[in-house]
């Protein structure tokens, strides 16, 4: 049998919430797996879903540059040590530096500045990860970086006329999906781009969640909550942040639609990328 380590019950709380106990209780019957260990604590509808691996104690900032003309941009995320470095003026310079220079060239190589940036700042540095987007066809990219640098969104959104992009009506639009991501933190785009195998496991730990109820109202159930599922996860099916000119909710695709019938061109939301700081990669 696995021994169960207290830091792996701690980080299986950490991706919970579960209580100590139960963590235990639901490791040792994964065997120490911490995935599976979820999925247990899932099915007895004791904890949530949560990003694979939890996330890992580090600091830094989440920093964007988008080249003249809007249509190439890079979201990057650079670890400090402490608070306290990552609210340092020179250490958002060096940052906003890294971003200018990955924009204008993915393949730049940044070790020399990060070496001189630790002796400098006297913390480690990481350059941890970073994203760029260029536009195909007509469209823009478009960032957003939340207040104190701990949320970052960088979006691809594509128009079918040019004389559309350059609209104020279209970059009003774009600004405001770029806030919808950063705040309601969706996974894709559209439902279709989750793996087959997810959706199977929501299925199945939905079922199990209601598996005394009479049989005719499970299927009811289950799809119930998978379509929760998608409006958590799916930018398209989410409700969107502002309410409508006749303060009704409605979903980003609706209102996606109804901007593009203002604008007279077809609207979509390519792709997107969403960095927070400390976030553990899966």
């Amino acid at each position: 049998m696995a021994e169960i380590t207290a830091a792996a019950v701690g980080k299986l709380r950490e991706m919970t919430n579960a209580g100590l106990m139960q963590c235990k209780q639901a490791l040792t019957e994964a065997g120490g797996d911490l995935d599976k260990a979820v999925d247990i604590l899932r099915k007895k509808g004791i904890a949530t879903a949560g990003s694979k691996g939890g996330r890992e104690a580090k600091d830094g900032l989440i920093v964007q540059h988008i080249l003249p003309g809007s249509r190439v941009g890079v979201l990057v995320e650079v670890n400090c040590e402490t608070d306290f470095v990552a609210r340092n003026e020179t250490f958002r310079a060096f940052c906003d530096e890294v971003a200018r220079k990955l924009a204008l060239d993915p393949r730049v190589d940044l070790e020399a500045d990060r070496v001189a940036q630790v002796a400098k700042i006297g913390e480690n540095i990481k350059i941890s990860r970073s994203q760029r987007l260029e536009v195909s066809g007509n469209g823009l990219i478009a960032a957003y970086i939340h207040t104190g640098g701990k949320v970052g969104v960088l979006v691809e959104v594509g128009a079918g006329k040019e004389s559309t992009v350059a609209s104020d009506e279209f970059k009003q639009l774009v600004r405001d999906i770029t806030l919808q991501i950063a705040a309601a933190h969706p996974y894709v785009v559209t439902r279709e781009e989750i793996d087959p195998t997810v959706i199977a496991k929501e299925r199945e730990i939905a079922a199990e969640q209601v598996k005394n109820k009479p049989p005719q109202a499970i299927t009811k159930i289950v799809e119930g909550k998978l379509e929760k599922f998608y409006q958590s996860h799916c930018l398209m099916d989410q409700a969107f942040v502002k309410r409508g000119e006749d303060n009704v909710e409605v979903s980003v695709r609706d209102h996606i639609a109804r901007a593009g019938k203002k604008l007279g061109d077809e609207v979509s939301i390519r792709r997107f990328v969403r960095f927070q700081v400390g976030e553990a990669k899966a």
